[in-house]
């Protein structure tokens, strides 16, 4: 029986769309790119030139053309409730970038909207398939842990510790910036996706630079969007046994200069894992699981071989966006639910949105049981 032919895929976005999608697009067999999409038509013929593909600053063109059967969204957040809804009415399986929307009642009309055209959609939470993550989601659904007793994550990041970074999207919250959408979206689905639902959340949000340089040059650019987010959570463990809910306490930067990086801990009454890397410039590259078991001290943990990757490249973000490429375009020629998708994106999107509104009301948020 012959392999299924490759997913016809369109990239709208050529940021991390050129930098990321297209290589691992390529690196998949199961998905090919075969067109891009930018609104400044410069943009593209640069990049339809360099990837020697062809491209479009008229998305209804490119959803136009017989080889597109999906198209990946990797555009800034204000953009891809629109241009999502396009391409499913135009009938498009869809690979979305968190967070997939601006809030969680847009995440939801995209959900609908996917399951009454029967199309599949991926939200692109790549450290679902990142090894030492896939490792340590063993490890925690085993129990390892014992009876759950506290999560402390960190992701102290400097990628915007400099004030003179320029002004733009990521400084207005109107437009999806700051840190809640850039680090806090995949933050939230990898806790739901380690443990389970997030079920109270208590945060606090700061803005540390006020103020942007215009890239114009026309003046300082005010900054609304929050660069630090800390939050106290109540979740509610999926593991086997797990009779107890899990306190989580979660601090977010994008202004640490010098900042630890990402570490997840885990602690129980049987043991501890701990899960970090302290790489500012590649948030793939660097990450180590550690455990302990009944009281002895911390020792690394070997890697699972199975979870490898065949192939790695210097951006560490091209080998788990193609895998989970991979694991979407299975689905679309299955026809079967792609995870992590809509329901994923949308949870995300949910805990986001109560972090806003625990901020703004200074209470703590409940999610729906």
């Amino acid at each position: 029986m012959s392999a299924p032919r490759p997913l016809g895929v369109a990239v709208a976005g050529l940021g991390f769309g050129e930098k990321v999608h297209i290589p691992a697009l390529r690196a998949c067999p199961q998905a090919v790119p075969v067109a891009l999409w930018h609104p400044r038509q410069d943009r593209v013929e640069q990049a339809s030139r360099a990837a020697e593909l062809p491209g479009s600053s008229n998305f209804e063109q490119v959803l136009g053309d017989p080889a597109v059967e999906a198209v990946v969204i990797a555009t800034p957040p204000a953009a891809r409730f629109e241009l999502a809804k396009q391409a499913l009415l135009a009938g498009k399986h869809l690979l979305l970038e968190k967070p997939v929307a601006l809030n969680a009642s847009e995440a939801q009309q995209l959900e609908q909207l996917a399951l009454e055209r029967g199309l599949i959609c991926a939200v692109n939470f790549e450290y679902r398939a990142v090894p030492a993550f896939q490792q340590l989601a063993a490890l925690l659904h085993q129990g390892w842990l014992g009876d759950p007793w506290l999560l402390r994550f960190d992701w102290l990041m400097g990628s915007r510790a400099n004030p003179q970074r320029p002004w733009n999207w990521y400084s207005q919250q109107a437009l999806g910036g700051g840190v809640l959408g850039a680090l806090g979206s995949h933050a939230f689905d990898m806790m739901q996706w380690l443990v389970g639902p997030v079920r109270q959340v208590q945060s606090q949000l700061s803005v540390a630079i006020s103020e942007r340089p215009k890239a114009d040059g026309s003046g300082l650019g005010q900054v609304d969007a929050a660069d630090t987010a800390f939050a106290q959570l109540q979740l509610e463990p999926q593991w086997p046994g797990a009779r107890q809910q899990l306190s989580a306490q979660l601090a977010l930067a994008s202004t640490a200069r010098q900042g630890r990086g990402c570490w997840m801990e885990f602690y129980g009454s049987e043991g501890t894992l701990v899960l970090g890397s302290s790489n500012q410039s590649d948030y793939v590259h660097g990450f180590s699981l550690q455990g302990s078991k009944g009281g002895a001290g911390l020792a690394p943990l070997p890697p699972d071989p199975s979870l490898s990757f065949a192939r790695s490249w210097e951006d560490g973000r091209i080998a788990p966006v193609s895998r989970l490429i991979g694991w979407w375009a299975d689905a679309v020629r299955k026809q079967r639910p792609m995870v992590p998708g809509l329901l994923e994106g949308l949870a995300s999107q949910q805990v986001m949105d109560a972090c806003v509104s625990s901020h703004q009301s200074g209470q703590t948020v409940g999610l729906g049981l």
